[in-house]
């Protein structure tokens, strides 16, 4: 049983390892796209910053159990994570799709850490459970940051279209 539960333990390490690269290809992405938005740039900054320390801990998790994050994971997220970035970039709304869709994986990310805590302390593997509750906080107030920036963003938008400007980014 200890076993299984501390195998599950090391794939959720993996995979939300492999969920942060993602993250980190999305914003990275985004980020230099948003001139005319710089509330959102400036909280992907901050939150680029942030996720690093993520993978970090999440790192420093696997480190300490003879494990290392998934080649094959990593590479199909980031991919998909790029995939999912350039996606909006042709439309003229890009901005207000990028907000939803960001808005959405930090609520992703919210439940991945959540879950993350919950195998963790099942697995009786409490030595980094502080550093992915860190995390998790961050993880809340992105999301909380992205939500009150949707409708600032989706009037600066509106405002931007309507003076015939380009206004997706």
């Amino acid at each position: 049983m200890a076993t299984a539960v501390r195998d599950i333990y090391v794939t959720a390490l993996k995979n939300t390892h492999a969920v942060e690269m993602q993250a980190l290809q999305i914003m990275e992405r985004q980020v230099e796209r948003l001139q005319h938005y710089p509330e959102m740039e400036a909280a992907l900054r901050r939150h680029i910053a942030e996720t690093h320390g993520q993978r970090t801990r999440l790192e420093d998790a696997m480190h300490g159990l003879a494990e290392s994050p998934s080649a094959l994971k990593e590479g199909i997220l980031g991919f998909v994570g790029n995939m999912m970035a350039l996606g909006h970039a042709p439309a003229q709304d890009e901005i207000l799709k990028n907000a939803y869709a960001n808005h959405a994986f930090e609520n992703f990310e919210i439940a991945a850490y959540e879950s993350l805590l919950a195998i963790g302390e099942a697995a009786g593997q409490g030595a980094h459970a502080s550093g992915f509750q860190q995390s998790l906080r961050e993880e809340q107030a992105m999301a909380e940051t992205v939500r009150a920036l949707i409708r600032p963003t989706t009037l600066r938008y509106i405002e931007r279209t309507t003076a015939g400007e380009k206004a997706d980014r």
